[in-house]
């Protein structure tokens, strides 16, 4: 998380007791973490309830025991100010194909909340901070793996959010 608000004085993501069941599943078992700011990874095998983790830090799954804040920020009492300060990478490839990477990624800025005109020229920011600055005008269905991957991140960082979650961020890249 950036530095400067009231928020920042504690850790980037806090959980007490969280825990996630599913029907015969338990993906996350009464996890207390805590970790500081900074650059952060955090890996672990096939199954091991990464991808449950980030779900429920953007507010989409909720937990079945415990609670988690992110950034200072209960996510069960306010998911969508926990959700405002993150970007998201998804594992699956989620990309409209008939959409060019710009058009994508600056309408993610929008979503964000940042002007059209500005969500444009943080995109092509952001395409050339990935490496996409020579096909960000081509439908992403075109493009190979590695270059979704990166079409992904972008989408992910346009807001310049204060926490990014890659989930399988090096999967098929090129």
């Amino acid at each position: 998380c950036h530095t400067g608000s009231m928020l920042d004085a504690g850790p980037l993501l806090r959980t007490w007791d969280l825990t996630k069941q599913y029907p015969g599943v338990t993906a996350v078992d009464h996890l207390d973490l805590e970790v500081p700011r900074g650059r952060v990874g955090l890996v672990g095998a096939n199954g091991a309830g990464k991808t449950t983790l980030f779900r429920m830090m953007l507010g989409l799954s909720h937990p079945t025991e415990g609670s988690l804040e992110v950034c200072g920020i209960d996510v069960a009492e306010d998911p969508i100010g926990a959700r405002s300060r993150l970007g998201y990478m998804p594992e699956h490839d989620c990309l409209p194909l008939d959409q060019t990477a710009a058009d994508i990624v600056a309408t993610f800025g929008e979503l964000n909340g940042l002007p059209a005109r500005a969500a444009r020229q943080r995109a092509s920011d952001v395409l050339d901070l990935v490496g996409l600055d020579e096909a960000r005008f081509r439908p992403v269905g075109g493009f190979s793996t590695g270059m979704r991957q990166r079409t992904k991140l972008a989408q992910a960082l346009v807001a310049d959010p204060e926490l990014v979650l890659l989930d399988e961020p090096t999967a098929g890249l090129d």
